[in-house]
């Protein structure tokens, strides 16, 4: 006995009823859950480098549509039209996290209550789970039509990928270009000699000397690995320290053979040891606290700290020695804005010339100054931004303050070798290609002595994999790139 056609037509109905009902349920809750935490949602939006220009809009408009559709699918008379809204609002967002996952230049957090344990990609999986259902339901329905049904399901999506993709190319593309400065290209300055599987991409360099490579491992924080220039020999050495029992939390490994040392801004502590033995002794505790730290020479340590009256970025230098002195400056790093995310930045030492070289994430500008903290010149970049363009998310309920991801970055990475400093600047130049910001680091070389700029090389992906941190030893660039340490011969006879 077969089944009638209005039983047939009774469970199609009720299977579109069912999952319209899901759909209630789902937007709904993800509605109330970014409402009753509505500033974490809009620091959130604040930070996707699709979306964060939009965020102020959007933090309110997503709940509002997503409670529309929900009211409307509970109502027979609009349920049709609930579903296709529910379709398209599925479309944008799968689209929106395919793009994060493939095109975007980093990973924002993940937002929507219990949704936001998922990993970006399961919640893939799910919105594709729920845009199959939406679809499902909209052919069950007693006003199912097949063409006309495909026909507007493939208009709706389509409309709903362009929507997204649209917000990608106007929002973070635009960052990244700026046709009032042009580069200086020469031909092959430096040419690949060799590689080494790290197997993992938590390495960053410790220091260099006596033809050897030190890594520091930002996961096994006493972890020391030593591998030779022609990367044939490498070996791996737990550090000991004479106080194993504090409340480590910032490790931080540096080499200037003979001796190593083990930093921690946030005990506060200096260690230091013998790279023969691997033995790490207290050499002060407690005095000053830091976020960066940079080895100048056996007793000396250059800091990046906070000042404890402002909160605001400043610069010191720290004797290791019987005296345990420290000195700060809060004349060197010029507030713009807030004087902490607009005065961040990276420290390294050159030691061709005995300076500390500061460089600034966002401004076209950086410092060389003495050891004694006296500034010996300002140098600019040849990017034109002066001042930072910071988008600044503030969560107030929780005390947080995030960069948004309409935050320009000017200088991300930077390395020294004798009288040069090489920054790895994302912005695109007048005339280059748009693509070229996916495929290579761009590095710009500056003369420290006259502040002049020289010229411009690409540092092209190892394996798929940009370059994260750069080090110039005796003549070979070392880039950190995923999972690889990558060795690069310097062609260029001024930088060898």
């Amino acid at each position: 006995m077969g089944f009638t056609v209005p039983y047939i037509e009774s469970v199609k109905r009720n299977a579109a009823v069912a999952v319209s009902y899901l759909f209630v349920l789902l937007f709904l809750y993800a509605a109330v859950s970014k409402l009753l935490d509505f500033e974490t949602f809009e620091v959130q939006l604040a930070q996707s480098p699709l979306l964060s220009a939009y965020a102020g809009f959007i933090a309110w408009a997503v709940p509002g549509i997503e409670i529309l559709i929900a009211v409307l699918l509970i109502l027979p008379k609009y349920r049709i039209l609930a579903l296709y809204a529910a379709f398209t609002l599925m479309v944008m967002f799968t689209a929106y996290i395919y793009i994060i996952l493939n095109f975007s230049d980093f990973v924002p957090c993940s937002c929507g209550g219990v949704l936001e344990k998922l990993s970006w990609t399961q919640h893939l999986v799910f919105n594709v789970v729920f845009i199959v259902m939406a679809a499902g339901a909209l052919f069950l329905s007693k006003e199912y039509n097949a063409k006309k049904t495909l026909l507007l399901l493939t208009t709706l999506a389509i409309f709903g990928v362009a929507t997204v993709t649209l917000l990608f190319a106007f929002s973070e593309k635009k960052m990244h270009r700026n046709n009032a400065f042009q580069r200086r290209y020469i031909p092959h300055p430096i040419e690949k000699l060799h590689s080494f599987d790290l197997q993992y991409s938590s390495y960053y360099f410790a220091g260099a000397g006596d033809g050897k490579v030190y890594l520091g491992n930002s996961t096994a924080p006493l972890l020391m690995t030593v591998i030779d220039s022609s990367f044939r020999d490498t070996t791996t050495t737990m550090i000991q320290l004479d106080q194993m029992d504090l409340p480590y939390r910032a490790v931080k490994l540096h080499v200037i053979p003979p001796k190593f040392y083990v930093t921690d801004g946030t005990v506060p502590i200096f260690l230091q040891g013998d790279v023969k033995e691997w033995n790490a002794t207290t050499q002060m505790q407690g005095d000053y606290y830091f976020n960066h730290s940079v080895a100048i020479d056996s007793n000396t340590m250059a800091v990046q700290s906070s000042s404890s009256e402002n909160r605001e970025n400043i610069l010191g230098v720290i004797a290791l020695d019987d005296s345990n002195t420290g000195i700060f400056s809060n004349q060197l790093l010029e507030k713009q804005i807030d004087g902490r995310f607009d005065t961040d930045g990276r420290l390294i030492y050159n030691d061709n010339y005995d300076k500390l070289i500061f460089t600034y994430y966002y401004r076209n500008e950086y410092l060389i100054i003495n050891p004694d903290l006296r500034l010996e010149q300002r140098g600019k970049t040849i990017d034109t931004i002066s001042v930072a363009q910071l988008h600044i998310a503030e969560n107030s309920d929780k005390g947080q303050r995030k960069l948004g991801g309409n935050t320009v970055l000017v200088n991300r990475n930077i390395a020294t070798t004798k009288e040069f400093l090489l920054v790895d600047s994302p912005r695109l130049g007048k005339l280059e290609p748009e693509n070229m910001g996916e495929q290579a680091n761009i590095i710009d070389v500056y003369n420290l002595l006259d502040q002049s700029y020289q010229f411009s090389f690409y540092l092209y992906k190892h394996e798929d994999s940009k370059t994260r941190e750069m080090i110039i030893v005796n003549g070979i660039l070392y880039a950190l790139q995923g999972n690889y340490l990558v060795a690069y011969n310097i062609t260029n006879t001024k930088l060898d």
